[in-house]
């Protein structure tokens, strides 16, 4: 099993690089592009087919964060229309490693996730459940107020 290094400090504090990093990273879209822009440059229109599920203003939201983070270069040519092309910086790349190592823990563990969610979930209905049937019986249970 792998160790951690001990960390000075609480990770939690804003401050910290591990935090700091999980921030600019823990976005699905943003390990979406890192993806499909992979080693090769796209076109928007091509990111945007082939990234089920993102809007055009999020994917450019996402984009822009990225350029501006260091991890994308975004690259516009003079042509009418113009035409941008987008790919990862060497930066950008030194994320495809740990992006592909979150894919393959969740091959791994992502239905065993479930499976606990859905428990957890049946769990929580059945005691919501219980105690409404332990009401409506303890209300049964009193006898009706009668008025003199």
């Amino acid at each position: 099993m792998e160790t951690f290094k001990k960390t000075e400090g609480p990770v939690i504090r804003p401050d910290c690089r591990t935090r700091r990093g999980l921030e600019l990273i823990a976005d699905q879209w943003m390990m979406l592009v890192v993806v499909a822009l992979g080693e090769d440059t796209k076109r928007f229109s091509w990111l945007h087919a082939h990234i089920a599920g993102i809007s055009k203003k999020m994917l450019t939201q996402t984009l822009r964060g990225l350029e501006r983070n260091g991890l994308v270069k975004r690259v516009v040519y003079p042509v009418i229309p113009p035409m941008v092309e987008y790919s990862l910086t060497p930066l950008g790349r030194t994320l495809i490693k740990p992006i592909w190592a979150m894919r393959d823990w969740a091959e791994e563990y992502i239905e065993e996730v479930e499976q606990a969610r859905a428990v957890y979930d049946q769990q929580d209905r059945n005691s919501l459940q219980d105690e409404i049937i332990a009401l409506v019986q303890q209300r049964a249970e009193i006898p009706p107020k009668t008025h003199s």
